[in-house]
């Protein structure tokens, strides 16, 4: 954390559309500062940096994971491409934030969990922002204290619309479609 302005300083690995979604909104919180991403190319780093405003472009993930300036990795790479990287962000010593699903399985993270705990001084995290929504947030309160009665049974659906068969959130292989 930059003790200047108590921000936590964001590294990005990679240019995944999804970022443009996230990131401005990482960079309006007063507690984050999205300082620097990387991509495979330089060129497409530095032209994802410039559309969004961010500091600093590197051409491979490497070198955004070897800069001191950078205090936590958002990892919003395709779901098979994850574990690696998240292990790499810890060994460099940063906080990990891992787009959803952390692993295609099981086993993966159970494996990056394990690896985890060789870094009690750093956290990492899926995410899964429905558990901290304040619209969940005041739900829960309701329900512990009795407001909307006893609870029954909870019943939730999660979906989007994406025919798109070369659409990567669709392709088994690489951690798409449902399990």
């Amino acid at each position: 954390m930059n003790k200047k302005n108590q921000k936590v300083r964001w590294g990005v690995l990679g240019t995944a559309n999804f970022g443009r979604t996230i990131l401005p909104a990482m960079q309006r919180c007063q507690y984050a500062e999205v300082s620097a991403v990387a991509s495979r190319s330089l060129a497409g780093a530095k032209a994802y940096a410039k559309e969004l405003a961010i500091p600093e472009a590197y051409g491979s993930y490497e070198e955004l994971l070897r800069d001191p300036e950078v205090d936590a990795i958002y990892i919003p790479l395709p779901n098979h491409m994850h574990i690696g990287p998240a292990k790499q962000a810890l060994e460099a010593g940063k906080h990990v934030l891992c787009e959803k699903p952390i692993s295609v399985n099981e086993a993966d993270a159970m494996e990056l969990l394990e690896f985890s705990k060789n870094f009690p001084q750093l956290k990492i995290a899926e995410a899964f922002m429905y558990r901290y929504h304040p619209q969940w947030v005041q739900a829960k309160k309701w329900i512990m204290e009795g407001t909307i009665g006893t609870l029954r049974m909870v019943q939730v659906f999660f979906s989007y619309y994406n025919m798109d068969a070369s659409n990567i959130r669709n392709q088994s292989d690489v951690g798409g479609e449902a399990f």
